[in-house]
């Protein structure tokens, strides 16, 4: 009875287990792991308590920068009317049929380090009617305004992908649809979601978290191995509750599920949220309000490549073709967890579960050492330096190679033991 009553212990790692599972036997108890997630959590909510959020108006910068707002149906509405008696003056003035639009090129970007976070400059051009290279794409800006001023009368919400349907001889291509899409946003001065136009259900969370779906009520505990989609319509989303310690952004749908069916969320209070890939609008949007409004540390996991790095950063700083939303788009001081460069060695990845980067990789590399959101971090500098040097990258998958539950029972226990993560 006495045996009976005594508390289990975990068995002492064999020699075996250290060959199939590297360094699991530096795992410390979870309860002590624990403890050191408590004081993340801790130091994050102090710094987010004493750090004000600036904003671009407070900042005294060379250039002059743009940024877009939510604005009301109406208001949509009535920016596209002003838009369209503009153009009719102008026309019956002789001087003919253009919109004025902000270039969202790259010379136009400006990355500032107060803020952490990539945004558009005034530059604008015209794209006259009457001129053969620019007629095509002024009447699809048109177009788009159209759609957008009936879909504001109607209070009605439609995909991007909807949108390109209403006129495929016009638009041709849905890039094309949606390049135009963001160029209207800019015209407007309003995000993309004020327009009433979303993009199809892309990412997915599951773990320590509860929110209210357009009045329902959603436990993400609750959602199986798949988790509850990320609504496409963040206005829809409210009254977020959670006990997590942190919230666990994972590049990869495979990672995702291996960590969703391991339920990692309930040995580590957490929160877990994929995009699965490059990150979509509604993803991000909702990874913010998270972030914003639970006050909660953000860790990354990613693959070792220079895409992997990409994705983080634009999650963290913006993307460059969206830059004149990003004060609503990024979610500041996302921290690097892994998979690193540097993890390669010290995990003892194999050689043959790594893989050669192409050209194409290492001058995306190369080109992201010169980029400043990365410079501001040397940890990222040093990482990013030795991923070109050797030449290799691997994939959240090369762990599997340990077994397929290494990832949740030993890398990520033990990267939060050792809070290693940029």
């Amino acid at each position: 009875m006495d045996d009976k009553k005594r508390k289990r212990r975990r068995p002492e790692p064999s020699s075996d287990d250290e060959t199939r599972l590297p360094f699991k036997n530096r795992l410390k108890p979870d309860s002590i792991i624990l403890e050191s997630l408590h004081d993340l959590l801790r130091t994050h909510s102090a710094s987010s308590s004493n750090s004000k959020t600036l904003t671009l108006t407070e900042l005294s910068l060379a250039s002059t920068c743009r940024e877009v707002t939510d604005l009301s149906l109406p208001s949509v509405q009535s920016a596209i009317e002003s838009q369209i008696l503009k153009i009719a003056h102008s026309i019956l003035s002789g001087h003919g049929f253009s919109f004025d639009v902000p270039s969202r090129s790259a010379a136009n970007q400006l990355y500032v380090a107060e803020l952490d976070r990539i945004v558009l400059k005034d530059k604008t051009s015209l794209r006259p009617y009457a001129n053969i290279s620019t007629v095509r794409k002024s009447t699809i800006t048109t177009r788009i305004l159209q759609l957008i001023h009936q879909l504001c009368s109607k209070n009605i919400h439609v995909t991007k992908r909807d949108l390109f349907y209403t006129d495929v001889k016009l638009f041709q291509d849905q890039t094309q649809s949606d390049s135009v899409l963001d160029d209207v946003s800019c015209m407007l001065g309003c995000t993309r979601s004020s327009l009433n136009v979303i993009a199809a259900e892309k990412g997915v969370v599951v773990g320590r978290l509860i929110f209210s779906d357009n009045g329902d009520m959603i436990d993400c505990t609750k959602m199986g191995m798949g988790g509850k989609a990320i609504p496409p319509n963040i206005d829809r989303v409210g009254d977020m509750q959670s006990d997590a310690l942190f919230i666990l952004l994972v590049e990869k749908d495979a990672a995702y599920i291996r960590l969703a069916e391991d339920r990692f969320y309930n040995r580590f209070p957490c929160i877990i949220v994929t995009a699965k890939g490059q990150p979509d609008v509604a993803t991000r949007l909702f990874l913010r309000k998270m972030k914003m409004e639970l006050k909660l540390p953000v860790l990354a996991l990613v693959d070792s490549d220079p895409y992997g790095l990409k994705i983080l950063s634009v999650y963290g700083c913006g993307s460059k073709n969206m830059s004149y939303d990003s004060a609503n788009l990024t979610t500041p001081d996302i921290k690097w967890l892994g998979i690193r460069p540097s993890d390669l060695d010290k995990y003892k990845i194999p050689e043959q579960c790594r893989l050669p980067m192409t050209e194409q990789d290492i001058k995306t590399g190369k080109d992201l050492l010169e980029e400043d959101f990365v410079k501001k971090n040397p940890g990222w500098v040093e990482e990013l330096t030795l991923m070109v040097k050797t030449k290799q990258k691997a994939e959240i998958q090369a762990l599997s190679t340990f077994g397929f539950q290494y990832l949740s029972e030993v890398y990520l226990p033990l990267k939060l033991q050792q809070r290693d993560w940029l």
